[in-house]
């Protein structure tokens, strides 16, 4: 299984894509198929049949999943797309933003 480098709460951008340029937090990771869902982007319309929680039913837009190497990790210090890397800091392993040099 591989490591990735962004976590859930993570604050990214959509670096290529049809969504290129889009912001969002990622909501959920899938660590086997290698995908995130982002907050607002990649929105699909999902047909629901009615059920106890939507009596009404009908269409429903909902966030698709993207391939983690579409996202960036948004540089908290200059708010653009930046990769990250592992140092080890106090004894700590920390993320580190690479643009900036600054702990996430």
């Amino acid at each position: 299984m591989v490591k990735f480098k962004l976590k859930t709460g993570d604050n990214v951008k959509v670096i290529t894509g049809e969504h290129k340029g889009s912001e969002g937090v990622i909501q959920r990771i899938d660590k086997e198929k290698q995908r995130v869902i982002v907050e607002g982007v990649n929105l699909v319309s999902k047909h629901q049949k009615p059920s106890a929680n939507n009596p009404q039913g009908g269409i429903v837009e909902k966030e698709a999943p993207i391939h983690i190497s579409n996202v960036a990790l948004i540089d908290p210090k200059s708010s653009e797309a930046t990769r990250v890397r592992i140092e080890m800091r106090d004894g700590k392993k920390v993320r580190v933003a690479v643009k900036s040099n600054e702990e996430i």
